[in-house]
C-alpha cells in the first residue's frame, strides 16, 4: 500500500535542447526520482510530453502540408521511441512502466471512465509506473485536450491523487515576463487570488508544446480546488520533484 500517490506531468521544453531534440540526461533525472519516492512508498503517475519531437527526430522535416495531420504522423512514430526511453531507464532500477495513452472523451463519466479508472487502479496495485499521453494519432478537434496539462489534472482526479506536480523550463509563477528584472517568483497562489494580472499576452510558455503559463495557471487552480495541491516548477532543476514532496520551498503552489 502506498503512502502517497502523485502525478507528475513534465512538458516539452524540459526534455529538449536548442536544437528541440530530446535530452536523454533530463529524462533519466526524472526517472530517478521517481525511483527514489518509489522506494519511499510513493507511487508516481507520470505524464510525459515530448513524442512529437521524438518523431520529428526520426522522421525529419516532413512534407505533409496538414499540421494536425503532421502532428498525427510525429507523434505516432515518437511514441514508441519515448517508451523505450523509459524502459530502459526505469528497468536499470528492476522498475517497470506502461504506457497509457488517452483521448478527453475517454475521461467523461460512463463505460470509458471506468476502463480509466480499472487502468490506472491495476497498473498501480501491480508496482507499475503509469506513463500518461494524449493520444494524438486519433485525438483531434473535440477529442482534444487543451494541453497535457488539462490530461495531468483529469489523471489527478481520476487517482485522488495527494498532488500535482508540474514542470516547465522555468521557476514558476512570477510577477511578469520571467526575464525581466523587477519580476518575482510567487511561491504560493490561493484558488481565489486575482494573480492573472501578471500573466503577459505573450508569456514565457512552453514554446514547443502547446500549453503556457496562462493555462497553466487556469488548470492548477481548477485542481487545487478539487483539494489537490498542485505545483509549477522548474523540471530542470536537480531533484525538483523529490524537493516539492519534501515541502522544500521551490516553485509556486496552487492551494485552496
Amino acid at each position: 500500500m502506498y503512502k502517497k500517490r502523485i502525478v507528475v506531468k513534465v512538458g516539452t521544453n524540459v526534455m529538449i535542447n536548442k536544437d528541440n531534440r530530446i535530452v536523454q540526461p533530463i529524462l533519466k533525472k526524472l526517472v530517478d526520482q521517481i525511483a527514489e519516492l518509489y522506494e519511499q512508498d510513493i507511487m508516481t503517475v507520470l505524464v510525459s510530453s515530448g513524442s512529437a519531437n521524438a518523431g520529428r527526430e526520426i522522421l525529419g522535416d516532413s512534407e505533409i502540408k496538414n499540421k494536425s495531420i503532421r502532428r498525427q504522423v510525429y507523434s505516432a512514430i515518437g511514441q514508441p521511441r519515448m517508451m523505450r526511453y523509459y524502459y530502459s531507464l526505469f528497468h536499470d532500477y528492476g522498475m517497470r512502466c506502461a504506457q497509457v495513452l488517452a483521448t478527453k472523451r475517454d475521461f467523461n463519466p460512463g463505460e470509458h471512465r471506468k476502463n480509466m479508472i480499472n487502468c490506472y487502479e491495476g497498473l498501480m496495485s501491480e508496482g507499475v509506473i503509469p506513463i500518461a499521453n494524449e493520444d494524438d494519432a486519433v485525438s483531434v478537434t473535440h477529442s482534444m485536450f487543451s494541453d497535457n496539462d488539462e490530461l495531468a489534472s483529469l489523471i489527478a482526479e481520476l487517482i485522488h491523487a495527494d498532488m500535482l506536480i508540474i514542470l516547465t523550463d522555468i521557476d514558476g509563477f512570477y510577477t511578469g515576463h520571467p526575464d525581466k528584472d523587477d519580476s518575482e517568483l510567487i511561491p504560493e497562489v490561493r484558488v481565489d487570488q486575482k494573480v492573472e494580472q501578471f500573466i503577459e499576452e505573450k508569456d514565457k510558455g512552453e514554446t514547443s508544446g502547446r500549453g503556457g503559463m496562462g493555462s497553466k495557471l487556469k488548470i492548477a487552480k481548477h485542481t487545487a480546488s478539487k483539494s489537490i495541491p498542485t505545483y509549477i516548477a522548474n523540471g530542470k532543476k536537480d531533484r525538483i520533484i523529490l524537493d516539492i514532496v519534501e515541502g522544500k520551498d521551490v516553485g509556486t503552489r496552487i492551494v485552496e
